[in-house]
Order: structure tokens, then sequence, then C-alpha cells
């Protein structure tokens, strides 16, 4: 057992105990992809869940009392976003909050622009919908922080794009955009008549120095034809209990969303909810000690790579805790994402699935122990190693 209640170095076996993350690769692989952290979660949380179990009964579930304050208290203090409770809608996840997003707000031949590299999900949901994706790259720089081409993002609003999904903080590379670069899309949005379906589930994740905006927060104009998707999943590492917010302030686009819901979105599971109020009401403490354990491992990951891990480069992620590696430049054959399975015995994120522009580069999830965090590099650099030696 671990001694303090934030004692993140604690190691908890996750294996044989139904984790993705920790089963999908065999017991001799460090598991550093999928995003989820390896942290237990707050004890407000558990307490609260082992209290509603133990009453027995876990039949459907309803709201429960204080949750939308709580939601709606938090947005302004953190953010100066003040929404009236109504404007809340409760699914569960956002990925599926995004697809019933985009499918009640577009008809099929209806264009979706996304920005690449870009979180998976994002990539693929049109397929299923009748819609047309359309893709403009970040600018990558040379310290690896990327930014927005406000020209080509002009370019890219076609005649027939209905819809822009914005990943922000970014996933993969780490960016918290700043409230002009998110003014800037923005406007070009409402100029071309799109709605805006904004993906911020990492809003809580942020390293110092920077400050999440929502995007529907700048301006009334632009909250009027915004939909945000938020949860407490990647913050108080809850993802598998599938609770996430929806905040449209828009009554007619509410509206739009609510029509067939229940024919297409089930309800949040009963014990999602209790997290999620659980979370947002009683786990800051938490969530700040995690933060800074968690500014320790990126900033332990930056130095490593910068000095032992010859030909591969990261920009410092502003907020998150994914690592997006560029190892365009390194001796290695092929995929870096095979490789290191392979040879160092890492599972990574193959870059290749976040779009065209991800080819080369491979995401890392520093969401664990500083010890697990070592030993993974410590592999990655010996794999290295052993091939600049060939």
């Amino acid at each position: 057992m671990c001694g303090m209640i934030y004692d993140f170095d604690c190691y908890v076996e996750r294996r044989g105990t139904d984790s993705v993350k920790w089963q999908h690769y065999g017991p001799e692989v460090l598991p550093l992809w999928v995003a989820d952290m390896d942290f237990r979660s707050p004890e407000p949380v558990i307490e609260a869940l082992q209290q509603r179990v133990a009453h027995g009964i876990l039949g459907y579930g309803a709201e429960p009392p204080g949750l939308r304050d709580v939601v709606v208290e938090r947005l302004a203090r953190l953010y100066g976003w003040h929404i009236g409770p109504e404007a809340l809608l409760f699914v569960p996840g956002v990925v599926a909050g995004f697809n019933w997003a985009c499918r009640q707000l577009a008809d099929p031949g209806d264009g979706v622009l996304v920005q690449t590299p870009v979180y998976p999900p994002m990539l693929t949901g049109h397929t299923h919908l009748g819609l047309s994706r359309q893709g403009m790259e970040l600018t990558r720089g040379p310290d690896g922080r990327y930014t927005v081409d406000m020209d080509a993002f002009e370019a890219a609003l076609k005649p027939e794009t209905r819809l822009f999904m914005l990943c922000n903080p970014h996933n993969p590379v780490g960016r918290v955009f700043t409230r002009a670069e998110l003014s800037d899309m923005a406007e070009a949005c409402l100029r071309h008549d799109v709605t805006i379906i904004s993906d911020e589930i990492h809003c809580d994740l942020i390293f110092p120095g920077h400050r999440h905006q929502p995007i529907a927060a700048i301006d009334p104009s632009i909250a009027q034809r915004t939909v945000t998707l938020i949860a407490p999943s990647k913050t108080f590492n809850i993802a598998g209990l599938h609770s996430s917010v929806v905040i449209a302030e828009n009554p007619a686009l509410r509206a739009r969303l609510e029509d067939g819901r229940h024919e297409l979105l089930s309800n949040v599971n009963i014990l999602g909810l209790v997290a999620a109020l659980a979370a947002y009401r009683d786990g800051q403490p938490w969530l700040d000690a995690a933060l800074a354990y968690l500014t320790g491992n990126r900033d332990f990951l930056a130095q490593y790579v910068r000095e032992q891990l010859p030909g591969i480069a990261m920009g410092l992620p502003e907020a998150t805790y994914l690592a997006w590696l560029d190892c365009r430049q390194s001796r290695i054959p092929g995929d870096p994402f095979r490789f290191f399975l392979s040879e160092a015995r890492v599972a990574l994120n193959d870059g290749a699935a976040f779009g065209e522009s991800g080819k080369g580069f491979v995401r890392l999830n520093f969401g664990c122990t500083r010890a697990i965090l070592a030993e993974a590099l410590d592999r990655m650099r010996e794999a290295l190693q052993k091939l600049e030696n060939q």
C-alpha cells in the first residue's frame, strides 16, 4: 500500500485488472500509449462510488442533485465562462458526443474541417455519417511547437463546410491555443456560417505558464455557434466511467441536439454521474498534486529526449499528459511505433493514426510513475544505441 494520499510515485498493479492499457500488449511490454493515467483516482471519487454501490440497487439513474451547479460554478471560477445550467447536456463520452453533434448539426454531403495531426476518432467519425472530411495541417515550428496558418485555415473553409472540429488543448501536439488564435479561427467560422464543435476534454490538464480559454467564452456571437465538450474522465483518471458534458448555450442548437437523442445515445451510467459530481466538487486537491507531478514528468521526459535519444525531438507540451515525439531524423528504419514495440518493448501510439502529417511520429503517455517513465526511456535509448552500433 502507498503511504500518502497523493503519492504518485506509488506503483499500482494494473495487469490482471481488465485494463485496456495494460492487457493489450504482452506482460514484457511497458504501455505508454492509450490516454489514461496509472494513478489511483481521487479518494473522494472512490468513496462516493463505494457509498453508491453499498446501497445495493443499481437501476436506471437520474442526474444527481447539484451536478449542474458544480459544473457551472467551475466554468465560471476557472475560465470566467458564465453559462446557465440549462446549457448542459450529459452524454456517455466525448467521442460519442462529438459524433452525435456532427450527425445532428450537419446533413449528408456536408463538410467537416479538422486540423491534423489530430485525435484519430476526429478523422473517422464522418465516414459513418455521410459527411466529407476536410483537412488543414497545423504548422510545426523548429522548436516542435505547432501553430495555425490562418490563410490556410480560411482557404480550407469551403462552401460545403458546415462544421469545424476543434481540439483544444490539442491532442496529440499539446498546444493550448491562445485567445488570439481561437478568436481568429472563430471569426473565420462565423464569416463562413460554420458551426464549431470544440473538444476541450483536456482543459483542466494545463501546465504552468498557460491558461485554457474556452472558445465559446470569447464572445456571445461565438457561443451561439459553438458546441463544447468537456469531461472529468481525463482530468481525474475515471475514463472507464464514461461521463461527459456537452455545453450548448444556443437554445436552437440545443434543440437540434436533443431531437432524437434517446434513440441514438444511452444515458450516462449511474456510477459515472456519481463520480463526476464527486470529482468536480471535491477532486481539486488531488488534481493540483497530479499536475505538479505531471509537470515533473514532462520536464524529465523533455530533458531525456534532448540528451539521450539521438535523432528524436519533441515540443514541450503546454497541456495534457501526452508527448509528440518526432522520430524522422533518427536512423529508425520504417515505422518508429513498431521499432520501439519490437526492439524496446515499449508501446506508444503510432503517429500515422493521427493523420498523414503524423507519419514518423509517436505519441507517448507520461501519465505514469517516474520510475516506469524512466525505465521505458532507458529501453528506448538502448534500442537506439543498438541501431547505431549495427
